[in-house]
């Protein structure tokens, strides 16, 4: 598999920012206080939104979600193709992502000491009808040369039960595939659901982090 698997695989804008925001909110139920796999910031700058993988072992990936579309770059530390192999990103990565994505390549965030930490990238145009990848020669041998396969698969495959796979496995407890269903519905959330994924934590603190996130709340009860 390589990203041109993942662009033909990917949903459209709209539906994958619902699906990043749903996976990500998910998590801040399960895990409130401690490190978490994925994140959302929906106020990352005054135009953009973003959706953050970060493992702990020096793989990630980003989505940028902005007025001129979706910008996706990836970086696999042990994949052939990683620029720190020979201090230079690997050819048609990035040679034509369109000018309306450049600022992305450049982003502080997105780099090592002014060199893209990058092993696959794909982007699309709130008008175009599919995700788009650069002309790349992959490296032969590697049934995913870079790292898209394994990265991006909640992405692909977007479902309730996909995540709860990943969260069982990566948090080593049982998760409510309901409650992830109602999340993943973008149903307003609520002290049953909260409890239902996670009964220590604080409804009122993560309601606030939902809320930042941009995905709703059922309003506060208030006595009469």
């Amino acid at each position: 598999m390589t990203v041109h698997d993942a662009a033909a695989t990917l949903p459209d804008i709209r539906s994958l920012q619902r699906v990043c925001r749903s996976i990500a909110l998910a998590e801040a139920l399960l895990n409130p206080e401690g490190y978490r796999y994925h994140s959302y910031d929906a106020h990352w700058s005054e135009t953009e939104e973003v959706f953050s993988m970060r493992n702990g072992s020096g793989d990630e990936y980003d989505v940028v979600f902005s007025p001129v579309g979706a910008y996706l770059r990836g970086f696999d530390h042990e994949s052939p193709m990683s620029p720190y192999v020979d201090g230079t990103v690997w050819p048609g990565i990035l040679d034509s992502v369109p000018e309306a994505f450049a600022a992305q390549i450049d982003e502080p965030a997105f780099t090592d000491d002014g060199v893209p930490s990058v092993t696959f990238c794909l982007w699309r145009g709130t008008g175009d009808r599919e995700w788009h990848a650069g002309r790349v020669d992959f490296p032969g041998g590697h049934p995913d040369p870079d790292g898209s396969g394994w990265m991006l698969g909640l992405l692909m495959d977007p479902g309730p039960e996909t995540f709860r796979s990943f969260a069982e496995d990566y948090y080593e407890r049982p998760v409510d595939l309901e409650a992830v269903r109602h999340v993943f519905e973008e149903r307003p959330l609520t002290p049953e659901i909260v409890a239902r994924l996670n009964p220590f934590a604080s409804f009122a603190d993560v309601s606030k982090e939902a809320e930042l996130m941009g995905y709703p709340v059922v309003p506060a009860r208030t006595s009469s």
